[in-house]
């Protein structure tokens, strides 16, 4: 691939912000109630006048529910990008190996055991982070006994197996506690409707370490795409490396979880899009991911919140309509060398 001008990237990266821009001011003033640019500004600077529904609605719900829709979209294409480089492969989504689903787990065994998300450190995001990192585990062994990297064929099997296996054991926990059936389930489908300050302020700092953790693997996730042996020759510690960027990648899927429950796909789109135009340098391609992650989960909640007001439809369900065009799209495309950087 040839090199990225440095003048299209920063183009891109001018572009997804400007998307993030728009999309910030369509979720503040779209919705069941709509807030003209006048209103919010009175309410902004405190003019006078009666604004008190609108400030409610601007500072207790729609910006909390921005900021939240931010960080899991970030949260979930660094986690992808990180996952791919992980596998050596372009298809390796949380989602899509089974990382969402065995967050879901634990998150699940939290929610009947009468936990919720309210603080940094809470049982249902420890729960969350268990789960993704007992799949991560499971579909590494599996697919390292077929290759390295292994063939795609083996990852997407692995993957789905223990999405199986995981949703399984979730199921058997909803027949045990039918009482928590529908929190459960909303919950799974993913959605943003229960974001609040406290919401915010539980899954930040979390992602936040998740991030730093990532971004400070740049160079090894890099040279571990030249493979394993080339990488132990340039010093890296390989086994190490793969363990923190297993634990950065795998707390920032579980932190999303644990929130708002899964969005799928989310983690596949935004990094392959982007590498598409930045090429494999995660310099790069990490800065953009997060900025596409946080536009994809953005306007699929203002679609979701939007499109049959004052109803609401799941996110979840908005990004698997889109995602899953999008990954066959890539499956009928690259057929049986899908995926790989080789």
């Amino acid at each position: 691939m040839k090199k990225f001008a440095a003048w299209k990237y920063f183009l891109l990266m001018a572009i997804l912000v400007l998307m993030l821009f728009l999309g910030i001011c369509s979720a503040l003033f779209f919705g069941s109630v709509r807030i003209s640019p006048s209103d919010f500004f009175a309410v902004v600077f405190n003019a006078a006048g009666d604004y008190q529904t609108q400030r409610l609605i601007i500072f207790e719900i729609r910006l909390p529910r921005i900021i939240l829709a931010l960080i899991v979209g970030t949260s979930l294409a660094l986690s992808g990008a990180a996952f791919q480089g992980f596998f050596r492969n372009s298809l390796a989504d949380p989602y899509v190996i089974g990382v969402s689903s065995g967050a879901s787990l634990g998150a699940a065994l939290a929610i009947v055991g009468g936990f919720s998300f309210v603080s940094v450190v809470s049982v249902l995001s420890l729960a969350s982070f268990a789960g993704a990192l007992l799949a991560v585990f499971f579909v590494f062994l599996i697919s390292r006994a077929s290759g390295n990297p292994p063939p795609v064929t083996v990852l997407l099997l692995a993957g789905t197996a223990m999405s199986s296996f995981f949703s399984a054991l979730l199921s058997l926990i909803l027949v045990l506690h039918d009482q928590d059936l529908h929190r459960v389930y909303f919950w799974l489908l993913g959605s943003l409707s229960s974001a609040s300050r406290q919401t915010v302020s539980g899954i930040l700092p979390i992602s936040i370490v998740s991030w730093l953790i990532i971004c400070l693997c740049i160079r090894p996730l890099d040279l571990l795409l030249q493979g394993e042996d080339t990488a132990e020759s340039l010093g890296v510690d390989v086994k190490k490396t793969r363990i923190i960027i297993a634990v950065g990648a795998s707390l920032a899927a579980a932190a999303s979880v644990a929130a708002v429950g899964i969005i799928g796909f989310v983690g596949l789109i935004a990094p392959h899009s982007v590498r598409m135009m930045t090429g494999p340098a995660h310099a790069k391609l990490l800065p953009a991911s997060a900025l596409m992650g946080a536009n994809l989960v953005l306007w699929a909640d203002i679609i979701a919140r939007t499109v049959i007001a004052p109803m609401e439809i799941p996110i979840g369900i908005i990004s698997s309509l889109v995602g899953l065009p999008f990954f066959l799209y890539l499956m009928i495309r690259r057929g049986r060398s899908l995926g790989t950087f080789t």
